[in-house]
């Protein structure tokens, strides 16, 4: 019930829309802060020097904060890390490296931070167990960290995973597995599902078209900007900071929407969507990109000391 190594939630292109929203909506005070963090992440240096040279000061630092991310995502391809555990690293270890925080001196990559994938099943086929540690519960150790007074070095560190394990928490398929009669051991948060759209034989899985809906991954913070700006407008209240709640959203979202049969029938597929699954699907991705931005930004604003 993993994810595959193939897999994100929301590309690089939804992360920095997150990251987009959520620091339009951060406090002075909060921006001062987080900027010095981020400072210290060891691609500050490439990210910076990636910017064109005429912007200013205030839009570099709001698209280093967008570049930071997907920093968890980054480190899944750079050769100074390490997959652990088992399944390609999407299997925690049975050791204390599972749930080490000891900042940018850990090398692993810690792939199963990035999920939690609750199982349900249709056809009342027994589910698996929920993974542990996940999304949930590093999210809960990252925002302990930026609200007390640990040292600026692990506060970097939690910081750039918190801000991209919140947009991970609103991709419904990082919430969830589907067990069937053909998938006993689930689907790996739809890696296991093919898709296919109506008429076109380039298929892909499940859990990439979701994560492909707001744009190409190798857009950069200039062309994710404006999409970002352009996003429906969402309320999100200043007390919204309860991490469970969104991880249920999504799970219900998954069952819902993303898993709509049809065309999503059960099994691995492949399974032929339509316009009108498309459309609900941009829909949905769209919303739960600008709540996902909004809550980061009321969580920095409240614990980031």
């Amino acid at each position: 019930m993993l994810c595959s190594p193939q897999s994100f939630a929301w590309n690089n292109f939804g992360h920095m829309a997150v990251g987009w929203i959520a620091y339009k909506h951060l406090n002075p005070d909060t921006k001062l802060a987080v900027n010095k963090l981020i400072a210290k992440n060891p691609s500050y240096s490439k990210w910076k020097k990636s910017l064109p040279g005429n912007i200013s000061n205030d839009d570099r630092d709001l698209y280093i904060f967008m570049l930071a991310t997907t920093w968890p995502d980054q480190i899944k391809g750079d050769s100074s890390y390490q997959d652990d555990g088992t399944d390609g690293g999407n299997t925690p270890p049975t050791d204390s490296g599972a749930t080490t925080n000891v900042g940018y001196a850990d090398k692993a990559r810690h792939k199963y931070w990035h999920f939690i994938d609750v199982p349900f099943s249709p056809d009342n086929t027994p589910l698996g167990l929920v993974p542990y540690p996940n999304v949930e519960t590093e999210a809960a150790v990252f925002r302990q960290v930026l609200a007390s007074n640990a040292s600026s070095g692990l506060k970097s560190y939690d910081l750039v995973w918190l801000l991209h394990l919140i947009g991970d928490i609103h991709q419904p398929l990082h919430c969830t597995s589907r067990f069937t009669a053909t998938q006993t051991t689930g689907d790996s948060g739809g890696n296991g599902v093919k898709v296919c759209a109506t008429g076109n034989q380039n298929c892909t899985n499940l859990h990439a078209f979701w994560d492909d809906l707001l744009g190409p991954s190798n857009a950069t913070p200039l062309q994710v900007a404006p999409v970002a700006k352009a996003l429906p407008s969402v309320t999100v209240s200043p007390a919204d900071l309860d991490v469970h709640t969104w991880v249920d959203e999504s799970f219900e979202l998954a069952k819902g929407a993303t898993y709509a049969n049809p065309p999503i029938g059960v099994g691995a597929g492949p399974f032929q969507y339509d316009q009108a699954y498309a459309a609900s699907a941009l829909s949905v991705a769209q919303k739960r990109v600008v709540q996902a931005g909004l809550r980061l930004a009321n969580i920095l604003n409240t614990e980031v000391k």
